[in-house]
């Protein structure tokens, strides 16, 4: 049941205070507000070398919001954490925030315990649909779609030569039943009551869950405090536009904390943090900033998405960087072409070149 406003106080406060604690060591937890406990499990990634999950207890059992990798470290530290600080009882619901494998991946061994799966329906059919499609070389569609988005020659013989990761690498396979969680839906969990909130960009119908008492919200990678979630175009839908899904939610986030929401977010990477209307208005404008480089660079000469990547980053790019990068840059060229800010045309060697439209 929802708290009164005065409990829902005293948690913001106890909630504010846990934010001075260290993060968890892998596969430990700490009390992050009454009845969540925060948790990290380790990802091999350079960049990004840990994943929050978040236990909410439910007296006989937890539930448990994302679930890590699954490779041999994170199932180490899953077990762990399920024998230590869960004090062994059973995970009974998984939570699935988005159909990333870095969220995804233990589910199906959870669930193959007995745990309940919920999800938006397009983060399961992504997931169930990924793990059964194997690929030993590259498709051709993907061969293509980074050609498109100017891989030069070298590049695109180099990836051609390589397995690519295929996400039933480091999912386990997703199970045949699970409950949808939509757009406005009531969830009661860890002895809060909690309002499903759908925000796009990141993944196609990401959860986000926002506790009625005001002071928690779980927020997966639709938002995060220091850095913006990949926002990318991949060869699934190689026209697609994420990044006006992301700013509308980034809006509509914003408006929230515009209008006194202020809880204390627990991010999927990173460190908690408060302030979630503050951050949405930031990230918007950090991504109408790219756009703006965007275009100055186009008004110099038509580039590629690729030909975009100092304008958009400002760094070097290293090799291992390079698949998400132009899974982003692709998407910031997308969201110009679709609004008409830009035109395309394919180049000799296959690549789209854009170029700023003539203002009329």
């Amino acid at each position: 049941m929802s708290a009164s406003a005065p409990a829902a106080a005293a948690a913001v406060t106890a909630a504010s205070r846990r934010l001075e604690l260290d993060p968890p060591e892998t596969g430990a937890a700490v009390e992050i507000a009454e009845g969540v406990l925060w948790a990290r499990l380790p990802l091999p990634f350079k960049g990004l070398p840990v994943i929050n999950v978040y236990a909410l207890d439910e007296g006989d059992g937890w539930t448990l919001v994302d679930t890590g990798l699954d490779w041999e470290a994170g199932r180490a530290a899953l077990a762990a954490l399920l024998a230590g600080p869960l004090a062994g009882r059973p995970v009974t619901r998984v939570i699935l925030t988005h159909h990333h494998p870095d969220h995804i991946g233990q589910a199906g061994r959870l669930a193959a315990t007995g745990a309940e799966l919920l999800a938006s329906r397009t983060a399961w059919l992504f997931g169930r649909m990924l793990t059964l499609d194997a690929q030993e070389r590259p498709p051709e569609e993907a061969i293509r779609f980074r050609r498109r988005a100017g891989l030069d020659a070298d590049q695109l013989a180099a990836f051609v030569a390589e397995r690519p990761f295929n996400f039933a690498d480091t999912v386990a396979p997703i199970p045949l039943g699970f409950r949808a969680l939509a757009e406005g839906d009531r969830l009661a969990a860890g002895g809060r009551d909690w309002r499903v909130r759908i925000g796009q960009g990141h993944a196609p119908d990401h959860v986000t869950l926002w506790s009625e008492d005001g002071a928690l919200m779980l927020a997966g990678d639709q938002i995060l405090p220091a850095i913006s979630p990949n926002i990318g175009v991949y060869p699934t839908e190689p026209e697609a536009d994420p990044l006006t899904g992301f700013l509308d939610t980034c809006a509509r986030f914003r408006a929230l904390g515009e209008a006194g929401a202020d809880p204390l977010v627990l991010p999927g990477h990173q460190r908690p943090f408060r302030g979630v209307g503050r951050r949405a208005g930031t990230l918007i404008e950090g991504h109408a900033q790219a756009l703006t480089r965007i275009e100055a660079a186009l008004a110099e000469a038509p580039r590629s998405a690729v030909g975009l990547f100092g304008a958009i980053y400002r760094r070097p790019i290293a090799a291992a960087e390079t698949g998400l990068a132009l899974a982003e840059a692709v998407a910031h060229c997308n969201y110009l072409w679709h609004s008409g800010r830009v035109s395309r045309s394919l180049s000799a060697e296959g690549a789209w070149l854009y170029a700023l439209e003539e203002a009329a």
